[in-house]
């Protein structure tokens, strides 16, 4: 992924509250594009690297559960 983006999409939502990047996430899902979603990658990114490993482990069953059908 281009720097640029990750750059780009930290700017956009830098100092959003959490409101506000809920609404840009929401949005983001619910609009369905795929250009949205780099940007949902470089929310996810953060997040990741601001969690503990107990929060990491939690949104790993997360997904997991969420994939499974």
């Amino acid at each position: 992924m281009n720097l640029n983006l990750r750059n780009a999409v930290i700017h956009n939502v830098s100092g959003n509250t959490q409101d506000q990047l809920e609404d840009t996430i929401v949005d983001a899902i619910q609009s369905g594009e795929e250009k949205m979603l780099p940007g949902l990658g470089v929310l996810f990114e953060v997040i990741w690297q601001n969690s503990s490993e107990t929060d990491k482990k939690e949104m790993l069953t997360t997904l997991e559960n969420g994939l499974k059908h």
